[in-house]
């Protein structure tokens, strides 16, 4: 059914042999949705004339049908020759769900960006720029790896400012890491690797996609400079996933030695490079792909610099995974939306990127800034780590305080905070604290550092 117009049309089943009146069986059915809630009030109905010619009926059949709805108000009759569903009461569900208490006022959680900041005329340039100027030949199914276009823009900036060695060739455009990395690790066990290696603290999701491609998981402790190699030497694994630039969640930064030795380790190293666009308080650190382009799969993503929403990632793959994956991308969904691809090839080329991320880093670093005075001042037990870079910051819990007990206690005052613990292998870890800052305002930094202050101590008299 179209709701834009009186000519839209309107899927009704009739049984013209059962003996119940045409006009009838169509007010049963209109009326029947209408209470169920499946067409909504203000919906335009077709016209009489359409709905007519579409079900094979006389119009006066659907006249009369009309009329009488009309006349029992789940239909009005609007000034202009077209009707309209009117706004009723809909019949709940005998058995409707509990209803969600809704997100916190102040919510900290992790990996949001603040998207009131999108750079939408700039984008809209991009946009209009590429629907004027794309060939017809581009709209039809693309290459699995991606447009050309959007693939040499990436590696053009990739090359420039995150240190790698792209070329277009290599790159394979994905609907954000999920899907990269969700492919990438089903073309890995489907080429016989076995064991994957994370980092232990790490984000846990990806923990039950590679169980889920047929992979097992190990975790490697992560040490001040990074992830133990010497561990990761001793697990057996044949793939392991780092977060070398800025490691999530306790933000340690991988050091020189241990960059040279996941380099020189017997496996494929996957680099999550999520959020080292944004730094505060260091000199940028290259990515490890541009080391070892031959041993080393890069994954980066515009949901922590532009917009989750957006859907765009990418991979910088070694020679021999290129085609694999670009099979697997066609297999899963034949290809990412084209438009999409060439406007924001026309955004990184144009440098709209680049300032764009220049515009959001003194404010991302004012955020960062207000989070870890506002806990020196009222939580200094509370000490934060991995500041230097990104969207989040780490503390761990002194040993009186439960994480899941804090936890409910700060959503009680509108306070999300979110505890370390789904982030260990096995759960088994140091309590903890992961803020995310990025889509917050610095009033509500202050406050729910305030309300969450108070949250410790009621766990505490407790």
């Amino acid at each position: 059914m179209r709701t834009s117009s009186g000519a839209g049309e309107l899927l009704v089943e009739l049984q013209r042999d059962n003996g119940v009146p045409l006009h009838q069986q169509l007010e049963s059915a209109i009326r029947t949705r209408i209470r169920a809630g499946l067409l909504r009030a203000e919906t335009v109905m077709p016209s009489t004339r359409a709905l007519a010619q579409d079900l094979g009926l006389s119009r006066g059949v659907v006249v009369e049908a009309y009329q009488q709805l009309v006349a029992e108000g789940y239909l009005i009759s609007r000034a202009g020759g077209y009707t309209q569903v009117a706004d009723i009461a809909v019949i709940e569900p005998t058995a409707a769900a509990k209803p969600d208490a809704g997100p916190p006022r102040i919510d900290f959680r992790y990996s949001r960006p603040d998207v009131s900041q999108f750079p939408r005329a700039a984008w809209l340039r991009s946009v209009r720029r590429v629907l004027n100027e794309t060939p017809y030949r581009s709209l039809a199914y693309i290459d699995g790896r991606g447009t050309l276009e959007l693939r040499t823009a990436l590696s053009d900036y990739l090359n420039r400012v995150r240190g790698t060695a792209a070329r277009p060739e290599n790159m394979l455009i994905c609907n954000g890491f999920a899907q990269g990395s969700r492919l990438l690790l089903q073309v890995l066990a489907a080429a016989g690797r076995r064991r994957l290696a994370v980092e232990d603290p790490s984000d846990n999701d990806l923990r039950e996609v590679a169980e889920a491609a047929g992979l097992e998981v190990v975790g490697v402790p992560v040490l001040d400079g990074g992830i133990d190699v010497t561990a990761l030497e001793r697990s057996g694994a044949d793939v392991v996933l780092v977060t070398a630039a800025h490691q999530f969640p306790t933000g340690a930064v991988a050091s020189a030695e241990t960059r040279a030795a996941l380099v020189a380790w017997g496996g494929l190293v996957i680099e999550d490079d999520y959020d080292a666009e944004y730094r505060y308080d260091r000199e940028p650190i290259g990515a490890l792909q541009g080391l070892a382009p031959d041993r080393v799969a890069y994954a980066g993503t515009a949901s922590k610099t532009l917009a989750p929403g957006l859907r765009l990632g990418w991979l910088v793959l070694p020679s021999l995974l290129v085609e694999p994956m670009a099979q697997a991308k066609l297999m899963d969904d034949r290809g990412s939306p084209v438009f999409d691809q060439l406007a924001f090839a026309d955004f990184v080329a144009r440098g709209e990127f680049d300032r764009h991320l220049r515009r959001m880093r003194p404010r991302y670093r004012e955020l960062r800034d207000t989070l870890v005075e506002r806990l020196a001042a009222r939580l200094p037990e509370l000490e934060p780590v991995g500041v230097s870079a990104g969207l989040h910051v780490m503390a761990l819990l002194p040993p009186d305080v439960s994480e899941e007990a804090l936890q409910e206690a700060a959503r009680a005052r509108g306070v999300g905070v979110y505890g370390l613990k789904p982030y260990w292998v096995g759960g088994d870890g140091p309590a903890g604290l992961v803020f995310g800052y990025g889509s917050l305002s610095r009033k509500d930094v202050v406050e729910g550092i305030e309300l969450l202050a108070e949250a410790v101590a009621a766990v505490r008299g407790a």
